[in-house]
């Protein structure tokens, strides 16, 4: 996934390569350095589960052009794992998922709060896809991102 590009205020990639999910930060406002966060141990399989277990919230549409009519999804990372009561708990991640009501493939927005958004002042970011392809991309990792040999 690209967010942004060189013409807007915020520029990186989000990619899975090799069972590690890697963010490339090209541009990002009060960032003088360029890193690649990675999170080891993170591959599709991994997305999926996280998925699996989203709590459906509803039908909805989103105004834009075109309009795109979506299944809204919720899921979460909160510790500590506790039963329903009056326990407290800490978000460590949250999102909100738009995923097509055609095709549940493909989701057409999200906004996701938590830890790995730790750029932004208010530890979220808005995702909104003006396409969608069902097939992997090709990945060559910059210098940065390679494990050492």
């Amino acid at each position: 996934m690209v967010a942004g590009g060189p013409q807007y205020p915020i520029w990186f990639t989000n990619l899975i390569h090799r069972g590690t999910l890697y963010t490339l930060t090209y541009k990002w406002p009060g960032l003088n350095e360029h890193p690649c966060s990675r999170i080891p141990g993170f591959s599709l399989d991994t997305l999926n589960q996280l998925f699996q277990n989203a709590r459906f919230v509803g039908r909805e549409t989103l105004q834009r052009n075109p309009q795109r009519h979506v299944n809204h999804w919720r899921t979460g990372i909160v510790l500590p794992k506790l039963p329903p009561g009056n326990h407290p708990r800490l978000p460590l991640a949250l999102g909100d998922i738009y995923v097509d009501q055609d095709n549940r493939g493909t989701f057409w927005q999200v906004l996701q709060f938590g830890v790995q958004n730790l750029y932004d002042p208010e530890l979220d970011e808005w995702l909104v896809m003006d396409t969608f392809e069902h097939r992997p991309g090709r990945v060559t990792l910059p210098p940065q991102c390679r494990p050492p040999q």
